[in-house]
């Protein structure tokens, strides 16, 4: 068994690649005939579905009391998408921003970001609280989300008319590749987890591993794959709409909804260094973003080393 799962997860492995290649040129077909600009698509489409796996394991987890998991996902996601993906995309090619990605995306990711950090540190207004999300934290995050909503809205109605280029495919083929790729990759990453967790199971690795590290990058392949390969292609707009989207959809819907569904879920597994990374990555991603607009492969590379070091402190 031991040699099917490591067969299967390096197969799986190289489907989502494939996957995620044409989801990029099929969502960028898309984005073309219907005249909106690849990074609305990015911020929904992209960002909203490759987000299936981590919603799929939120409400499982917290619907059966392990809030811990759920918070693992998304705490580890979250670092993961921006300082190890973003990182990794900007060493493989420097991903070059729009001004309303500088001036708007990225401010709004962060604001959301911020208002995560301190809706679950309620130690830091008072010692005598322990730190949790309430499902009126829940409702703020739905909020917030509903915010980044109106926004994406506010962009199709004004961006029309971009491209000049022939779509690849026609709109119905673009959209059934899509779909087709969306739900391919979805399940690939199931396979790509599950033979993981296997793995590390035989090898006696402990779960706390396996919840920040594989089930992590595990449900992080689909972001991270077609963030790679949008960059490589110079769709720099689909490699940084995918996180900014993502990012926002993991802690608003997520982690909001469920939450305002089952109620509070306790965060003590979690230190203020977990929380302080996440703000740290939202923060990077800010000021790397707007110093000139572009993300170069040294803050690549000083991404990439945030990361390496937040996960030797995590397991030391």
């Amino acid at each position: 068994m031991l040699l099917l799962s490591i067969i299967i997860l390096l197969v799986s492995l190289y489907l989502i690649i494939k996957l995620s290649d044409t989801f990029v040129d099929a969502a960028t077909a898309i984005a073309e005939s219907f005249k909106v600009s690849k990074m609305v698509i990015a911020l929904t489409i992209a960002a909203f579905c490759t987000c299936a796996p981590e919603l799929a394991i939120s409400f499982n987890s917290i619907a059966s009391k392990n809030a811990e998991m759920t918070l693992a996902n998304i705490i580890g996601s979250c670092i993961i998408n921006i300082l190890l993906i973003i990182g990794v995309s900007a060493i493989v090619k420097p991903i070059r921003l729009k001004e309303r990605t500088v001036r708007k995306e990225l401010p709004l990711l962060l604001i959301i970001t911020s208002a995560f950090f301190f809706l679950i540190n309620d130690s830091l207004f008072s010692s005598d609280l322990k730190n949790s999300l309430s499902r009126a934290d829940g409702i703020v995050l739905l909020i917030w989300f509903i915010t980044f909503c109106v926004y994406i809205f506010s962009i199709v109605k004004k961006q029309r008319d971009f491209f000049q280029d022939k779509p690849r495919y026609d709109r119905k083929e673009a959209i059934l590749r899509t779909i087709l790729s969306i739900i391919g990759i979805i399940i690939t990453s199931d396979f790509i987890v599950d033979s993981a967790v296997y793995i590390a199971e035989s090898l006696n690795v402990s779960q706390k591993i396996i919840a920040m590290t594989i089930i992590v990058i595990g449900t992080s392949l689909p972001e991270l794959t077609i963030t790679l390969v949008s960059a490589k292609k110079g769709e720099f707009d689909m490699a940084i709409g995918n996180i900014i989207g993502t990012n926002i959809f993991n802690i608003c819907v997520v982690l909001g909804l469920p939450i305002t569904i089952f109620g509070t879920v306790s965060s003590g597994a979690f230190n203020l260094v977990d929380l302080i990374v996440v703000l740290l990555a939202g923060l990077l991603l800010f000021i790397f973003g707007r110093s000139d607009k572009e993300l170069t492969r040294r803050e690549g590379i000083i991404m990439l080393i945030v990361v390496i070091v937040y996960y030797i402190y995590l397991f030391v």
